[in-house]
């Protein structure tokens, strides 16, 4: 488990969109919740079912090795991740991020920790 001190210094160092290669850990609802990766930090890396593809049989299965982008991480010792390989990304991911989260291509290179003075965003994090 991981202490909050630890995670605060594994936040602090990440930035919206930095890319991680990692392994798909689990996929405990196909279909339903998302898929768990372990990109060699110290917490879980999570995509949310909002980002895959609707067919849970186009979704990466455990043991996949992809690339993700760092989506969302808040207090919650949790990366959010985004698939950069397009096969697990979502079929209508433009027009999706268009209305839902249109700043995302000026976020890149922000760091995770800007968003502490943002109001929530339950759309952001699935």
């Amino acid at each position: 488990m991981t202490n909050a001190r630890e995670w605060e210094e594994t936040r602090r160092r990440l930035l919206f969109g930095q890319r991680f290669s990692g392994r798909v850990t689990r996929v405990p609802a196909p279909g339903a919740i998302g898929v768990f990766a372990d990109i060699g930090l110290v917490v879980a890396g999570f995509v949310d079912v909002l980002l895959l593809p609707r067919d849970a049989a186009s979704w990466p299965a455990e043991g996949t090795e992809s690339e993700f982008e760092v989506w969302w991480a808040d207090e919650r010792p949790q990366v959010r991740l985004k698939p950069v390989d397009p096969r697990y990304l979502r079929e209508d991911y433009t027009e999706w991020i268009d209305r839902w989260r249109p700043g995302w291509p000026q976020e890149h290179g922000l760091p995770v920790t800007a968003i502490d003075a943002l109001p929530a965003r339950p759309d952001a994090v699935g």
